[in-house]
């Protein structure tokens, strides 16, 4: 079934054949056509209790507007956003390409989204009782010695909702974002970051961990530096890795010399290879979220023999369709 449903929607360009699929399921959802049970392999990461490791990946639902129709795709856990202080347009238009020959996409969105305050609205409307993952950014426009406080406003708004937090400082399209990585800019955050969630724990009588998303594109010393100020200031989880901005095994796709991050099957080997070094340096003390280029049960049991404590999957889903979640979920880790 799902072959077909692929190939009429990709009759149409990527963010038009999204945004149909979204409006689809979601119907489906409506009519009661979405019965799939979540199946159940319980784990415990970060003092959270997921029903089973597979989970979906930020930017598939950056609004929070489908929670409940992807729920029902037997997820584990939903991530939505990324979502930042004010709502934004993102780059222009076409942003998304699809390498279908080496099951890839580039994508250039650039955090477009609702804004924090119409996001939370979205996930109070779902009601959904599963572990959601909130992913928070910067505004384009926010000089990156200021990004900090975007992060706190989108901290502070989603910390009662969220099941966790995801912060992105990982993302290539939006300018100089990657620079909140380097040892300057992400001892600040993290300090600040460690000191609201401590505050906001008092507040509400509730722990909300929160992970840091790291490139792929990272070099062995860079994550070195990552994994140390990490640790230093206790962080709940890192989830590895982003799109990639390398362009290696798809110079003969029409779209390699497009801007933007690279997902799919394209990224697959060097995720593993980052969570594989990171394990090696965090040496279970830290949480790994494993993502990128998951697109069979294969992909997803290598992520956790390699380090990975849960997993994640974006370009999968569409490439393969919701029976991919089932493929994963039943893996043998």
């Amino acid at each position: 079934m799902y072959k077909f449903i692929r190939f009429f929607l990709f009759l149409f360009n990527p963010e038009l054949a999204h945004h149909i699929s979204m409006k689809g399921l979601k119907f489906a959802c409506f009519c009661g056509l979405l019965k799939n049970k979540i199946p159940s392999s319980p784990t415990t990461v970060m003092g959270l209790t997921f029903p089973n490791r597979v989970g979906l990946a930020a930017g598939l639902d950056k609004n929070a507007e489908y929670i409940i129709p992807l729920s029902k795709l037997g997820f584990g856990f939903i991530e939505v956003g990324t979502v930042t202080p004010k709502s934004q347009p993102g780059n222009n238009k076409p942003r998304s390409f699809r390498l279908i020959n080496e099951e890839g996409i580039i994508n250039r969105f650039g955090f477009n989204n609702v804004g924090i305050d119409q996001f939370i609205k979205n996930i109070k409307k779902a009601k959904f009782n599963g572990v959601l993952g909130i992913n928070i950014g910067k505004n384009f426009d926010t000089p990156i010695n200021k990004a900090v406080e975007d992060y706190l406003i989108c901290f502070r708004k989603a910390y009662r909702y969220a099941g966790y937090i995801a912060i992105n400082i990982s993302s290539p399209n939006t300018k100089n974002l990657r620079n909140l990585q380097s040892n300057k800019y992400l001892e600040i955050l993290l300090k600040a970051l460690k000191s609201e969630q401590k505050i906001l724990h008092k507040k509400f009588k509730k722990l909300v961990p929160f992970v840091v998303k790291v490139s792929p594109d990272n070099s062995n010393k860079q994550l070195d530096s990552i994994a140390k100020l990490l640790l230093k200031y206790k962080v709940d989880g890192v989830i590895a890795t982003n799109t990639t901005t390398d362009r290696k095994g798809i110079t003969s796709s029409r779209y390699s010399g497009e801007e933007g991050g690279l997902s799919g099957a394209p990224l697959n080997k060097k995720s593993t290879n980052v969570i594989k070094y990171l394990n090696k340096i965090l040496k279970g003390k830290i949480p790994i979220i494993g993502v990128g280029g998951i697109m069979t049960a294969e992909d997803g049991v290598e992520k956790i023999k390699n380090g990975a404590s849960l997993i994640q999957i974006y370009s999968g889903l569409i490439y393969k369709g919701h029976r991919l979640v089932n493929e994963l979920c039943k893996a043998t880790w």
